[in-house]
């Protein structure tokens, strides 16, 4: 299975002295094949095809600005899922996108971590693109305020949905153990 990254990313997929590649390969007992001048990885699994489809989600993940650190939880969680927004296909100019970016992002990336306290889904914002990683309710919190900001919502509008549905996880997570 292939994959193609922005080339500016493979150095923190490959990480010091090959680091990252090495732990992602061990842990998974996949092979990563990087070529750096085209930006694609391939990825084989010697035991296990469905540790590879994981695998090429946190390479993915890696390649739409996600830390190692922060992509590797895929391989902790079975029900993580990455979701990629294509920004491009909804903004008109570079100007557009550089204001919707900002939006998403906020003033010292204060709305992205509020987005991600409340939501649970970890955001990045990378390129012309907004990946999520998280549970699928999560992620479809995440993608509801994201698509509230580029719809134009005030802030204060998306942060007081975010904490309703924050709200409602929580009561609905305390169900499933049992306390409600």
């Amino acid at each position: 299975m292939d994959i193609k990254i922005p080339e500016e990313r493979i150095g923190v997929l490959v990480g010091p002295g090959g680091s990252m590649k090495h732990l992602i390969e061990e842990k998974t007992k996949t092979n990563l094949e990087i070529d750096s001048e085209t930006g694609t990885v391939s990825v084989t699994s010697r035991d296990d095809p469905l540790s590879a489809m994981r695998v090429m989600d946190l390479v993915r993940a890696i390649g739409r600005g996600f830390s190692p650190e922060r992509a590797l939880s895929i391989l902790d969680d079975e029900m993580l899922i990455l979701d990629v927004l294509d920004l491009s296909k909804v903004v008109g100019t570079k100007r557009d996108m550089a204001r919707f970016k900002g939006r998403i992002i906020g003033k010292d990336g204060r709305s992205r971590e509020i987005m991600e306290r409340l939501s649970g889904a970890k955001v990045s914002v990378y390129g012309k693109t907004v990946a999520l990683l998280g549970r699928a309710e999560q992620i479809r919190v995440a993608r509801t305020a994201i698509e509230m900001l580029l719809d134009g919502a005030p802030h204060g509008n998306v942060y007081s949905f975010l904490e309703k549905k924050h709200q409602d996880l929580a009561k609905e997570e305390l169900r499933e153990q049992g306390f409600l």
